[in-house]
C-alpha cells in the first residue's frame, strides 16, 4: 500500500451539504501535477497530501485530488461523455480571469472557444474555458467583470 502523506493545517469548519472532495483519474500524473498544480496553487489551493500515484490540494474543507490508477480504462478524458464534463472555478474579477488566461497555455492548458471568449458563456458572465492536454476541461468564472457587463 502507498504511503499517504498529509500536508497543510487543521481542519475548518464544514457546512452541511459541502463539496468534500473530488478525485480525478488521470492518464499522466506529470502532466496533471503540471497542469491542474498551477491552476489551483494559482487560485489559493495548497498542496494537501502527496504519494507516489496521485496528489491533491486543499482549499478550506475542499480538496482536489488527481490521481494516476493502475485501473485506468481509458488513456484520455471525454468531457462529452456521461461523467464530468468540467469544473468550474470563481475568480476573483475578469483581471484574473485574463491573467490565468494567459498564463495557461505555459502549463499544459489551451483557450476554447476562442472567438467567444471572454463571454463564451454569455454576455453577462465573464469566463474562460481551458482545457489540458488530457481533455479536462477547466471553467474561470469572474465575480466581478470589468465594463459594463455584469
Amino acid at each position: 500500500m502507498a504511503r499517504l502523506r498529509r500536508l497543510g493545517g487543521p481542519r475548518r469548519h464544514v457546512t452541511h451539504g459541502a463539496l468534500h472532495h473530488v478525485e480525478l483519474w488521470v492518464p499522466d500524473l506529470t502532466r496533471a501535477v503540471d497542469s491542474f498544480g498551477w491552476l489551483l496553487e494559482a487560485l489559493g489551493y495548497t498542496v494537501h497530501q502527496d504519494w507516489s500515484g496521485g496528489r491533491s490540494w486543499r482549499l478550506g474543507p475542499t480538496y482536489l485530488v488527481v490521481e494516476q490508477s493502475p485501473a485506468l480504462a481509458a488513456d484520455r478524458h471525454e468531457r462529452c461523455r456521461p461523467g464530468l464534463n468540467h469544473l468550474a472555478f470563481h475568480v476573483e474579477d475578469a483581471t484574473a480571469v485574463d491573467k490565468l488566461t494567459a498564463d495557461a497555455a505555459l502549463h499544459g492548458w489551451q483557450l476554447m472557444f476562442p472567438e467567444r471568449h471572454p463571454y463564451a458563456g454569455g454576455e453577462e458572465h465573464y469566463a474562460a474555458y481551458l482545457e489540458n492536454d488530457d481533455g479536462f476541461e477547466v471553467e474561470l468564472v469572474a465575480a466581478q467583470t470589468h465594463g459594463g457587463a455584469g
